[in-house]
């Protein structure tokens, strides 16, 4: 189960048309993009990274990919998401585990 920061709940909007990919890495670390149109038309993505045991290690949102489609941008949010994942310490679950 995923605990969802800030950024994930001031981001989300479940009227708006969104594609999503998400994959457990083989350290189980927990990787969610999301794509949508915006109410203008613009795409707009979410990157969310969770520790295997649901904590936040990394969001952000981008309010406007220019020029790129959904298709687009899901791609390089994918590969991003991946890259940051390979990078990070799961802090928050050491900070869990140390309370």
């Amino acid at each position: 189960m995923k605990i969802r920061g800030d950024v994930f709940w001031n981001w989300a909007d479940p009227m708006l048309h969104h594609r999503t990919h998400d994959e457990t890495l083989d350290d189980g670390t927990y990787i969610d993009v999301q794509v949508r149109l915006s109410r203008t038309g613009n795409t707009q993505m979410f990157i969310g990274i969770y520790s295997p045991r649901g904590f936040v290690v990394h969001e952000e949102a981008f309010d406007s990919r220019p020029g790129e489609s959904m298709t687009r941008a899901l791609a390089w949010g994918v590969g991003r998401a991946r890259r940051i994942a390979s990078e990070g310490v799961h802090y928050a679950d050491l900070l869990a585990a140390s309370k």
